[in-house]
């Protein structure tokens, strides 16, 4: 019997034809598509439990971040833009997420949640790169909230196992001088022993993961320069063992490329054996046509983080020759305080406009590729091309349906092109994630409190946080 069906709406597929079905439906049965087709053909061969009309709008794949980080979302514009990353790194973001209480990083995952949710996201992955594993508090809060909130997510357990050298101290010292006032705690306040640390990563999957459900964890060794060359083969040794994925920060400065000296990042990944298809590698900005070449023969999937990459200063990354290349890419919104949002259809239009104006090239990064590196590409690199990131028979049901009968929509002959360059992050009506109706008219089902009370308390606590780190 079929559970739901969402009827009467433009159903983009995804799937490999990227077929646009006009009068289409989607019905669902337990947490799968069981059929997508005209709708009244479905209307004929379904006698659905719910019925949920689409109107007339656009019904997608459930939109996938595929790099993404959560706590900081309290920092919302809480401080000059004027830096650049290690600046913002040491002065701005290690010192709330070091202040902040398991208590506020639960309610930064329910706004974030919010966030997403209301933005057509149904599945993240955050990168716990600031991860204390003396105190796992936090991390269970925030789990529990994604599982109360019924948002599909994957989340990245940070690993630091390499005690910073003296020059790198100096610089830390050097940057944290800007405003001493502020929660400075040192360099190496993350840093455990490499055998333990990897040791934690695989009880937290042990305890957390579920193969089968919307919760995954994966070990997200945290920069090449926090993590020795054990750490970062012994997170792709666990990824194996437990058929998951690494995630780690990857060629984003210009500083970490005057680090490595002759050898760029990619070539030491591939010289180590952490390159293939168990890694996804965030930003890469730092990296040229050789670096490309090796991603591509690797099969290493990459994340592209436009917005905070611009925000930051630290330049384009080579998507351009990455997608020529094969490279497999997707879209992450990274920091929300770089970003300002964490809506995937928002970058995908930056990144579909930006590289245009870069390469002086209107052909780059057309519409439906954009589309692509937050649905069905961004599914590939997270390792659930199976699973998700379409709208196909077997898939899980993570769909959103767009009200796209607005005046800032119409008119819209090509509903890709609508989505990319038209939408503005309040058209999203309704949300499935697992078969689950998570969001119908933008009322958040899985949630007790209403969403104005949660606003209101992230603002208050926002500012006290702000007040107690001292930000400048």
């Amino acid at each position: 019997m079929t559970d739901i069906l969402i009827t009467n709406g433009t159903i983009v597929t995804q799937d490999k034809e990227r077929r646009i079905i006009n009068n289409g439906a989607v019905a669902v049965t337990g947490d799968r598509i069981s059929a997508v087709g005209s709708a009244d053909r479905l209307k004929e061969e379904t006698s659905p439990a719910r019925t949920i009309d689409a109107e007339g709008g656009a019904v997608i794949p459930g939109l996938i971040n595929a790099h993404t980080h959560v706590s900081d979302v309290l920092l919302r514009g809480a401080f000059s833009q004027d830096r650049r990353l290690y600046d913002w790194l040491f002065n701005v973001k290690q010192p709330a997420l070091f202040e902040m209480r398991p208590e506020e990083h639960a309610l930064a995952a329910r706004l974030y949640c919010i966030e997403a949710l209301q933005s057509g996201t149904t599945t993240f992955v955050e990168n716990a790169t600031a991860l204390d594993w003396a105190d796992l508090e936090p991390t269970r809060r925030k789990l529990d909230v994604y599982d109360e909130m019924g948002v599909r997510n994957v989340y990245g357990a940070g690993i630091r196992d390499r005690t910073p050298d003296e020059d790198f101290r100096r610089l830390f010292e050097e940057i944290t001088a800007r405003n001493r006032e502020s929660s400075h705690t040192g360099p190496d306040r993350l840093v455990v022993e490499t055998e333990e640390a990897l040791n934690n990563v695989a009880a937290l999957i042990e305890k957390f993961h579920d193969a089968e459900g919307r919760q995954s964890v994966w070990p997200a060794p945290a920069t090449l320069a926090t993590t020795t060359p054990d750490a970062l083969q012994g997170a792709y040794r666990l990824a194996e063992e437990y058929d998951v994925m690494t995630t780690t920060h990857v060629a984003e400065a210009e500083t970490e490329t005057e680090e490595r000296g002759a050898l760029s990042s990619i070539e030491y990944l591939r010289n180590i054996g952490c390159l293939g298809e168990r890694a996804l590698l965030a930003h890469c900005v730092q990296t040229d046509a050789r670096d490309v070449r090796l991603l591509a023969q690797s099969e290493t999937a990459v994340v592209h983080n436009y917005r905070a990459n611009m925000r930051l200063a630290t330049g384009f990354a080579p998507v351009v020759s990455m997608l020529d290349t094969g490279v497999l890419t997707a879209i992450g919104t990274d920091n929300s305080i770089l970003n300002d949002t964490v809506n995937p259809l928002s970058d995908a239009g930056a990144v579909a406009t930006g590289h245009k104006g870069y390469h002086r090239d209107p052909g780059v990064i057309p519409a439906r590729k954009a589309f692509d590196m937050v649905t069905r590409d961004a599914a590939a690199a997270i390792g659930h091309a199976d699973r998700l990131g379409s709208i196909e028979a077997g898939k899980r049901a993570d769909i959103a349906v767009l009200d796209l009968d607005e005046p800032h929509l119409t008119p819209s002959p090509d509903p890709v092109h609508t989505l990319i360059y038209g939408t503005q992050g309040s058209e999203v009506e309704t949300v499935l994630c697992s078969g689950s109706v998570i969001m119908h008219e933008r009322e958040i089902d899985t949630m007790t409190e209403s969403v104005s009370a949660i606003l209101a308390e992230a603002t208050d606590v926002a500012e006290d946080l702000v007040e107690r780190v001292n930000i400048g």
